[in-house]
């Protein structure tokens, strides 16, 4: 799916620079930071849930 991706000048112009010495283009730092970013947050979300899950075990044993 294409998708525009707007940044600012001073973000733009980071990019270009990393993108550059590098030696890859912006939309492939692009889309690996939204992968990283995305894998994180799904991370962060399993760990909370593991750590409710743990926190409630005995009430949850109780109502299984």
């Amino acid at each position: 799916m294409a998708m525009t991706l707007r940044l600012n000048g001073d973000d733009d112009r980071r990019l270009t620079e990393l993108a550059e010495r590098l030696g890859r283009s912006k939309q492939d730092l692009a889309q690996e930071a939204i992968h990283m970013y995305v894998a994180r947050q799904a991370e962060a979300f399993e760990s909370m849930i593991d750590s409710i899950m743990d926190e409630h075990a005995e009430l949850m044993r109780r109502l299984a």
